[in-house]
C-alpha cells in the first residue's frame, strides 16, 4: 500500500513543482478500472481518433526503480497535432518547453490513473484570444478523451 501512495505522491509533487501546475485546478485527472496495458492502448487509440499524433511514449520507471519504487507501469505520452506544434513553436518559442502536450499514465494497484496539465494554464504565457481558444479546445479534448477512457 505504501509504494502506490509514494508513487502518486512523487508524481503529484513533480507536477506541482511546475509553476504552471501550482493550482489544483491546473491538473486534469482520471481514474480507470482498466489494466495498465489496456489503458495504454486505449489512450493512444483515442488520441488518434481525436486527430492527435502520439510523438513518443517515455518510460519513467527506470528512474523510479533507481529511487526505490517498484513499478514498470509508468509512462508519459507526448501528443499533439504536428502543424499546431510547429506553428506555435515558431510564433511563441516560450511555449517550446510545454509542447507537445503530455499525459502521464500509471498503475496504482488494480486501477490506472491519467494526469495531464490543464492546457489553459498556458494562457498565462501567451496573452492572445486565438491561443486561448486553442487551449480551451485542447482542454475539452483531453476531458472528452478521459471520459471515453473511463467508460472503456
Amino acid at each position: 500500500m505504501k509504494r502506490p501512495l509514494r508513487l502518486l505522491s512523487a508524481l503529484l509533487l513533480a507536477l506541482l513543482l511546475n509553476p504552471l501546475a501550482a493550482e489544483e485546478e491546473s491538473l486534469l485527472m482520471m481514474r480507470s478500472s482498466q489494466s495498465f496495458p489496456e489503458a495504454m492502448l486505449a489512450v493512444q487509440k483515442t488520441l488518434g481518433e481525436y486527430g492527435y499524433t502520439v510523438s513518443r511514449v517515455q518510460r519513467v520507471d527506470i528512474g523510479l526503480t533507481a529511487s526505490g519504487f517498484e513499478t514498470d507501469r509508468y509512462r508519459i505520452v507526448f501528443f499533439g497535432k504536428p502543424e499546431e506544434i510547429r506553428h506555435l513553436s515558431g510564433e511563441h518559442p516560450e511555449l517550446i518547453p510545454y509542447l507537445p502536450l503530455k499525459m502521464t499514465i500509471f498503475a496504482e494497484q488494480d486501477e490506472t490513473l491519467l494526469v495531464a496539465l490543464d492546457p489553459t494554464a498556458l494562457d498565462d504565457i501567451v496573452d492572445d484570444e486565438a491561443f486561448a481558444q486553442l487551449t480551451m479546445r485542447w482542454k475539452n479534448d483531453i476531458i472528452a478523451i478521459m471520459d471515453e477512457l473511463r467508460e472503456y
